[in-house]
């Protein structure tokens, strides 16, 4: 780093996302697992994963809100957005993050940048203040006036504590524990592998500048985003997943929403021959 850096401007550990994020993983990795574990405890986290991280996440806030690789009514924006919240992720700051990722991909700009190590790439970026943190406002300008994103963004961690009581209402301990914190460590390590292993595991089809990879194993936890060369390669395309057999289980979700009329002006580009 550049010696004239002043120190106000190093990034500085974030400890209350660092307790929320520590304190999560306790929950969920604790013997609290194991004593309530039940087949309709885990069925319940492996449908809110999809709904928090695969149409919350993946195709509300990544490839609609942050690419806008196709359209949609604002209710159904809105409710892709509020899926998203429940994936425990400032959708405000998420946005702006991955916008300042794809103008500096992996510069030393880049929030989370992978000439700084695996495990900063991972995670460690996310337990920081770091110094582009002032600069997010003029990257979701589109976005950050509009009074529902901001009353997400400020009420995220109400939803999750609302989750939780309906959870525990309607099946006990075993769905509080599996429906929240397991699925939100798994919510969690599937969103920051796009970032991390798409840079050590995998391999480049297109020569995009960065190092980013296509990692299929990724692109299964993740509801295709491993496919991440290509995503870099054409980064406003609703699809990620250009060969046959590349699986991305979002693409299939914005196909579902078109054929419902709902999704228009969809981004793709032709599949490649092979």
């Amino acid at each position: 780093m550049n010696a004239t850096v002043k120190a106000a401007d190093m990034p500085v550990q974030d400890w209350p996302v660092i307790g929320l994020i520590v304190a999560v993983h306790l929950l969920a990795l604790s013997a609290l697992a194991p004593m309530t574990f039940s087949w309709p405890a885990v069925g319940v986290a492996l449908f809110l994963h999809w709904v928090t991280t695969g149409v919350g996440g993946t195709l509300g806030y990544h490839r609609l809100i942050m690419h806008r690789s196709f359209q949609v009514p604002k209710w159904v924006e809105y409710g892709l957005l509020f899926c998203g919240t429940l994936a425990c992720q400032s959708p405000i700051e998420w946005v702006a993050k991955h916008r300042m990722h794809h103008r500096f991909s992996d510069t030393p700009e880049d929030p989370h940048d992978i000439n700084k190590g695996f495990w900063w790439t991972h995670v460690g970026w996310i337990f920081h203040k770091l110094p582009c943190d002032h600069l997010m406002d003029q990257y979701v300008k589109d976005i950050a006036q509009d009074p529902v994103y901001r009353f997400f963004d400020r009420t995220m961690l109400l939803w999750q504590a609302l989750l939780g009581i309906v959870l525990f209402l309607i099946g006990g301990l075993p769905f509080l524990v599996w429906g929240l914190f397991v699925r939100l460590v798994a919510v969690y390590h599937s969103t920051w592998f796009v970032n991390s292993a798409t840079h050590r595991f995998g391999r480049q089809t297109y020569d995009t500048g960065d190092h980013f990879t296509n990692c299929w194993w990724v692109a299964l936890i993740s509801y295709g985003e491993g496919w991440h060369n290509n995503h870099h390669a054409f980064p406003r395309s609703a699809r990620h997943g250009l060969r046959w057999w590349e699986l991305d289980m979002t693409w299939w979700m914005v196909k579902g929403l078109r054929a419902l009329g709902l999704a228009t002006k969809v981004i793709a580009p032709p599949r490649p021959a092979g």
